[in-house]
């Protein structure tokens, strides 16, 4: 075809209720063409099909429209059936204006239940079946019956135990009460309460009456509602598991085994024989003097790993000449015995190009001299053994990811294979029948050397946080047992040292841990890293996760979402823990949803994150609905979004209300579970307060009523264009510090407000009501910008005009508390970019930081030069707040100044927690945090390894150099406001 635009694109971009003119071809071989509305739905289109049929010939011939359905040719060309009828047809956005009416076949509940989770996970599971992959076939047939089952268990609860899951509590953190009181025989009452379409959590809402001495409004319902309820969505559930049984196909049948011994000695080794490459692309290397880069030779380079570490010497095939299928057949051997394989081993190879570079060394007058070096071009990791334990043999093609040699990467192939080399490999059979990984025997556990327990609690004293020596790695080898007895939070740093590639060792390693006692999740977290990737050690840490409340899990989901990146094969005691959780809560079941749908594009997990999400939905057929209607929001805020970032003139504030006016727009934007949190309900949006603000991504500010408060706004912000992983994780951990504070009897009035990913580069923010920036606050009350950011009056001027008479001291007692907790958590986290348009304050006087998109030490640079030279921002206008006023008034300083001590060395106690949550974040691939390099500020904020009494002392120096530096925050603000500054 010759170049051009085809299909309806262009039209379904177009806003607006015109008509359209459709096609359609029925099974009885009649046309019709007739106009329809964009906004139509599947379901009207048939009944307009029906009635305008009625007049041609051979109508007589149609059946019930119950057993048609359309099919169309969609946007990816393929062809799709469109079960899910109450659809538009603009959200269908069909290639041609072409719909073909065919008879149903199969089982029409299953379709349409196929249909909506295909749309709603953004995958069709068509895709799920093409892979012609036994691994994804058996996760989904086993992880189907588990989720199944785990729903109908659901049904049956009691109506009470129902509640729990539906409506799960939602607690204030608190100190656990006193020793004396919890030995009277006390009444408790647990109330849990739902407030739809309110702006706080029933938790926030009950702890702020009984603060302020209010009484809360409260509404009973009969137990009959909800039973009511639950039966209807039994229904609803029960139509699907039945049509599902009566077409179930057989349990899988029983793997046979056939185990390799020990005495196995013969060397692992792999054949390298061609790639499919085509003449690759090198990017030089960095070097001062490299004139020209000429790739000469390809190289493979392979390396047996177990998590981080490299089991034997890496093995180099020989050079060959690049070409579009460059061949080596070569085989390539590993100095190690297949006997002492771990079953988690993963042979990594890199694809190098060997350059010649022309080089001309400075203040010299020779000649040019000639230089070889490697130049690495992509890379692809794959498991010795399979999912089923059997060691791989036979051919494998290996589409490979560009850079370099990732061991820690994932073991997925590249899907985009037309743009991907591909490593074509060959496993030789060892024995003529398979091989199996062998069950670990028992052996005897090692005798106690007591002499030297003396030198081990040394060790362990005194090497809490650096590199073990060889002579104290054989030591902690040999004393194995007393650490567990003694010192069992220490399990990381036994397995660290295990041999993994010597049988014997592993074998006692597993032996141990089957006694180890449960640690807690402070340490447990840590097992999850990529460097302990034994099944065993796996089992045994979410083992100890089990223990793990509702609200805990909930504060490290993310983590856990991420670190399942790690796992080599689909099914793993991490997903059906994660699986099991979700389905038994529905709000961990909410969150688990958007974190996953939220990196389905990311090719490496796309497939992984998938399946769960599949097998999610499978288990909770009620939630698609819901769940459905909020993607189907965050498609209409991306549309909006595009409309005003891409128009083609400028668009103004009404042109977008104009468009939220239409009637697809105000239905997909009305009456849906707020993704930021399932408690809220959005129930109408209030299109003449929406807008979308200044800046460069021009995100949406959207308005919705409240009906359970009349004239009450909840608001949200709708991103597309930034990551907002990176502050989602920096809420998360001021929400963590926040309860470890309120456990401890000091509640620091945060505000850690909503932040959730959504999609690539998109997400929504939690708008903070009855707040304003520092920077509006200055601008406001000064007739120059460049002396705004010193005017010392400003802030508490603005608090006494929000709070007259008797507010004001609350309000300031609310500011002191949260400037100290943010004082505290941004230095902790090393928040960067902090200037007077990024920190606000509520009329009730709480401080609160926004935009979090430099952390951990990474301070923002002009020219060169670090324009944040303070560890975080004390400025003299906040302590004239906090000193209501008063130059004299030391006393409220210094409660300041406690407030603040406190805090931070709560937090220093907590140390180990938070690092071992960064550390789990590194698989999300945040700019700032890849590595445990990028963890070192944190563990220096947090002074781990010293004494609570050396982390003071230290954070007294911060605190004294951040209030006797505050002016260079003055000049920095008043640089950041001459240039935001948009006044005549």
């Amino acid at each position: 075809m010759p170049p051009g635009k085809y299909g309806m694109q262009e039209e379904w971009e177009k806003e607006g209720d015109q008509a359209i003119n459709m096609d359609f071809l029925l099974p009885t071989g009649i046309f019709l063409k007739f106009p329809v509305s964009r906004n139509d739905t599947i379901k009207n289109i048939k009944k307009m099909v029906w009635k305008n049929a009625r007049s041609e010939a051979l109508f007589c011939g149609l059946g019930d429209p119950d057993g048609y359905v359309f099919t169309c040719i969609n946007e990816t060309a393929e062809r799709e059936e469109l079960e899910e009828e109450s659809r538009r047809i603009s959200d269908v956005r069909p290639f041609m204006c072409v719909l073909r009416l065919v008879a149903r076949e199969g089982d029409r509940v299953e379709k349409l239940t196929n249909a909506q989770i295909s749309l709603l996970i953004g995958k069709g599971l068509h895709e799920f079946e093409a892979q012609k992959n036994d691994e994804v076939n058996e996760f989904r047939t086993k992880m189907r019956v588990f989720c199944e089952e785990k729903a109908q268990d659901r049904q049956s609860l009691p109506w009470q135990k129902w509640m729990e899951y539906s409506f799960p509590c939602e607690l204030e953190p608190c100190c656990s009460l006193p020793q004396s009181l919890k030995s009277k025989n006390i009444k408790k009452i647990f109330i849990n309460v739902k407030f739809e379409a309110s702006d706080v959590s029933s938790s926030v809402y009950i702890f702020s009456c009984l603060r302020n001495g209010q009484n809360p409004h409260l509404t009973m319902v009969h137990y009959s509602t909800i039973t009511k309820y639950q039966e209807e969505q039994g229904r609803m559930c029960s139509q699907v598991y039945k049509s599902r049984s009566l077409s179930r196909p057989p349990p899988l049948p029983l793997k046979k085994v056939r185990v390799c011994k020990s005495s196995t000695n013969n060397h692992l080794h792999t054949k390298v024989l061609k790639s499919s490459a085509s003449k690759p692309h090198v990017l030089p290397p960095s070097n001062h003097y490299c004139v020209s880069v000429v790739p000469l030779q390809l190289v493979v380079q392979a390396g047996l790993f177990h998590g981080s570490e490299l089991l034997c010497k890496v093995v180099t095939s020989s050079e060959v000449t690049v070409s579009s299928e460059p061949l080596w057949n070569q085989k390539l051997e590993f100095d190690i015995n297949v006997a002492d394989l771990p079953r988690m081993s993963r042979l990594c190879f890199a694809l190098y190009g060997v350059i010649e570079k022309t080089k001309k060394p400075r203040g010299t007058k020779k000649k040019n001299k000639k230089a070889v070096s490697d130049c690495p071009i992509a890379w692809v990791n794959t498991m010795v053994f399979d999912y089923k334990d059997q060691l791989k043999t036979g051919e494998f093609h290996l589409s490979t990811w560009p850079d370099l040699l990732n061991p820690m990467g994932t073991v997925e192939k590249n899907p985009n294979v037309d743009s991907a080399a591909e490593l074509l490999i060959h496993f030789p059979n060892i024995r003529p029948h398979p091989l199996y990984y062998p069950p670990l025997e028992k052996v005897p556990s090692p005798k106690r050397l007591h002499k030297t327990y003396f030198k081990l609690k040394e060790i362990m004293d005194n090497k809490n946080y650096t590199e073990f020596f060889e002579d104290e790695k054989e030591l902690l080898w040999k004393l194995r047992t007393e650490v567990r007895d003694h010192y069992p939070e220490s399990l990381s740093k036994l397995l660290l040292i295990t041999k993994w590639n010597k049988r014997e060792d592993v074998v006692q390693m597993v032996n141990l841990l089957r006694n180890w006692p449960d640690l807690p999740a402070i340490h447990a977290l840590e097992l999850l890293d990529y460097s302990f990737p034994d099944p065993a050690v796996r089992s045994f840490t979410i083992r100890c996760l089990r223990k793990l409340s509702d609200d805990e899990l909930l504060h490290y989901l993310i983590q856990l979402v991420q670190v399942l990146k790690y796992e080599s094969y689909l099914d793993c005691d991490l997903t059906t823990f994660l699986l099991e959780r979700a389905l038994s809560n529905r709000r961990i079941g909410h969150f688990l949803f958007w974190h996953l749908r939220s990196e389905t594009h990311v090719a490496s997990v796309g497939l992984r994150f998938g399946l769960i999400l599949e097998a999610y939905c499978r288990g909770n057929i009620h939630h698609i609905k819901l769940l459905t209607k909020q993607n189907e929001a965050l498609g209409k805020m991306k549309a909006l979004s595009d409309f005003v970032k891409l128009g083609s003139q400028k668009v103004t504030a009404e042109d977008l209300k104009q468009c939220i006016r239409q009637e697809s727009y105000l239905e997909a934007l009305s009456d849906l579970l707020s993704p930021l949190n399932p408690s809220i309900i959005l129930s109408e949006i209030c299109t003449d307060r929406c807008r979308f603000m200044d800046s460069k991504m021009k995100p949406l500010w959207l308005m919705f009523k409240n009906p359970a408060v009349e004239g009450d706004m909840v608001g949200i912000i709708f991103k597309n264009g930034d990551d907002l992983r990176q502050d989602m994780l920096t809420l998360q951990m001021i929400q963590l510090m926040e309860n470890l504070w309120k456990k401890e009897g000091l509640d620091l009035r945060m505000i850690p407000y909503g932040c959730l990913s959504t999609g690539n580069k998109m997400g929504l923010i939690e708008v903070v009501k009855n707040s304003d920036t520092i920077a509006n606050i200055q601008r406001n009350s000064s007739n120059s910008a460049a002396t705004a950011a010193f005017n010392k009056d400003a802030l508490l001027n603005w608090l006494k005009s929000k709070n007259p008479e008797d507010k004001l001291d609350q309000a300031i007692e609310e500011f002191t508390l949260s400037c100290a907790g943010y004082c505290v958590a941004t230095y902790v986290l090393g928040i960067g970019d902090r200037h007077n348009d990024n920190i606000m304050i509520r009329e009730t006087g709480q401080l609160f930081h926004i935009d979090f998109g430099h952390f951990l030490g990474n301070f923002k640079r002009k020219l060169g030069i670090n324009r944040e030279r303070v560890p975080f921002i004390l400025t003299y206008d906040f302590v004239h707040v906090i000193q209501q006023g008063r130059t004299n008034n030391s006393e409220k300083f210094e409660r300041f100044r406690e407030y603040c001590e406190r805090a931070y060395k709560i937090l220093c106690r907590n140390g180990t927690l938070f690092v071992n949550l960064f550390a789990m974040m590194k698989a999300a691939g945040l700019p700032e945090l890849t590595s445990f390099k990028d963890i070192q500020y944190l563990k220096d904020s947090l002074a781990l390894g010293k004494t609570e009494d050396e982390a003071l002392k230290n954070f007294k120096v911060k605190f004294n150099e951040a209030l006797r530096e505050s002016w260079k925050t003055k000049v920095n603000w008043m640089m950041h406001s001459l240039a935001k500054d948009n006044r005549p």
